[in-house]
């Protein structure tokens, strides 16, 4: 009896543990398809949100210059780029885990799908930070912030237009014999630029980029000027026709039977008449208008000089060398940029002094042009000394005569001239926010802003840039104080 009750309670013993592991797999197994089910659900609720996205991006598209091919882009690069970091916001922003996603689409030859592999693979052993200036593709605000303890940008993918061509390196060298010193037709910090001609008869400006220790920082030049053009179409910015990375980086564009606007104003005898230089002023101011608010992302140029507008057929100036450019989100008020990148004399006070970038930089320099093709000097001359604190008092003067280019002698018409003097006077003012949009610059070069018709109509009164000097902290004695502090330190280096 008692082995029979002993049997018993192990059978019921063994029985009962059997009853729970058959519980306990039932219950993972019923988690499991839990999960996978949320899973399913969530990833199909993603879809169909990115599919909204998708479409509320392609409605909310901004107008802006579009070309006659509405064909899509085809490129012979793609680059999805996650995690990048851009310089800064009003505060500052970096990034702790770049991630970069790598994919090359050549419709030309497995060659040049090499090339772009060996190019692209250098890129993952850099920091990330200047690929900051590569805007999105896509539609207008179509970026992605994830908010954390710092601040991530998500970029869409890099598509060049279909019609750039990939030179290769034999026939860059013989369209400029060899890059020759003879064809070399300008040269800054960062690029030469030479003229060349294809094997098709066509007439080219190659430009090559140079100056740089480390390949990565050029590869990271070259692809950052390549992202900022791809989202460029305006007939007041430099045609961009293919690139070549054989050998060199370089960038393949349409030539200027005028060269820039720097030679012809300064560097030779030729006079260049008002009718022309009225039309390059307001060409130029159209170009910039178009890269801060016409394009999908605003453009900040950083380097608006004399030297890199160039002169197109019938002199219709061009916008050109985006090596220093930069976008700038929507969210951003400016960037804070580190080193200090430019031309002095061009440089507004903010950007000198403390690294802020925004459309305002731009304005100031464009001010500093106008003076150039009123005056017909230098943004610095000989002895060093700015244009803009030359010309300041005669414009608070209003003394249009001694401005003048005295290669002009009278035959400049006197109210275009007031307009763009005014003009001048508001886009050099030493405070950023006293400065106009390059929109209300466009409408004061035409005389349709009310205040550059006044100016014009009062030649004894000074009614533009005086008001804004009332109440300023910063005075232009300060101004000026810090600009020779600024050129010193420019000397120095």
């Amino acid at each position: 009896m008692e082995n029979r009750e002993k049997d018993r309670e192990k059978t019921e013993d063994s029985s009962h543990k059997t009853e729970t592991i058959s519980e306990k797999e039932s219950y993972e197994k019923d988690q499991e398809k839990t999960e996978n089910s949320s899973h399913k659900t969530k990833t199909n609720s993603e879809m169909e949100n990115h599919a909204k996205d998708q479409e509320e991006t392609q409605d909310s598209s901004p107008k802006t210059y579009k070309n006659t091919d509405q064909s899509s882009p085809r490129g012979v690069l793609e680059i999805p780029v996650l995690g990048l970091d851009s310089d800064s916001n009003s505060s500052s922003s970096s990034n702790r885990d770049t991630e970069t996603s790598i994919a090359i689409k050549t419709p030309t030859s497995e060659h040049h799908g090499l090339q772009w592999r060996s190019l692209v693979n250098a890129l993952k052993h850099k920091s990330m930070r200047k690929f900051s200036t590569f805007p999105p593709f896509g539609g207008k605000r179509n970026w992605v912030r994830i908010r954390d303890t710092e601040e991530k940008e998500e970029l869409p993918v890099l598509r060049p237009q279909a019609s750039w061509r990939c030179f290769d390196h034999e026939e860059l060298m013989s369209a400029t014999n060899n890059f020759s010193s003879e064809n070399l037709i300008g040269k800054g910090g960062h690029a030469e630029v030479y003229k060349g001609i294809l094997v098709d008869g066509q007439l080219v400006a190659v430009k090559r980029l140079i100056k740089r220790e480390r390949e990565d920082e050029r590869i990271g030049d070259f692809l950052s000027e390549l992202g900022i053009i791809a989202h460029i179409n305006h007939p007041n910015a430099a045609h961009l026709i293919g690139f070549g990375v054989e050998g060199g980086l370089h960038l393949v564009l349409q030539f200027s039977p005028h060269g820039s606007l720097s030679s012809v104003l300064h560097g030779t005898n030729q006079e260049l008449e008002w009718g022309i230089r009225y039309k390059i002023a307001l060409g130029i101011a159209e170009g910039l208008m178009y890269l801060h608010e016409g394009c999908h992302r605003r453009i900040i140029h950083r380097d608006i000089k004399a030297s890199n507008i160039l002169l197109a057929q019938d002199f219709q100036p061009q916008i050109s060398d985006f090596g220093l450019a930069k976008w700038l989100p929507d969210q951003w008020t400016h960037h804070v940029v580190s080193p200090i990148e430019g031309t002095f004399g061009y440089l507004a006070p903010e950007y000198f002094m403390h690294g802020i970038v925004d459309e305002k930089t731009d304005v100031f320099a464009f001010g500093v042009l106008l003076l150039e093709l009123i005056t017909g000097r230098r943004a610095v001359d000989s002895c060093l000394q700015s244009l803009v604190m030359w010309a300041k008092p005669l414009l608070d003067a209003k003394k249009m005569k001694e401005l003048a280019d005295p290669r002009l002698g009278d035959t400049y018409n006197t109210r275009q001239m007031g307009y763009i003097m005014f003009t001048a006077s508001l886009c050099v003012h030493h405070l950023a926010i006293s400065r106009p949009r390059m929109n209300q610059v466009v409408r004061l070069l035409k005389g349709k802003d009310l205040m550059a018709e006044t100016f014009v109509q009062q030649p004894k009164t000074l009614v533009g840039s005086q008001l804004f000097l009332d109440g300023d902290d910063y005075t232009s004695s300060r101004y000026l104080s810090d600009l020779n502090r600024y050129k010193q330190l420019a000397l120095e280096t």
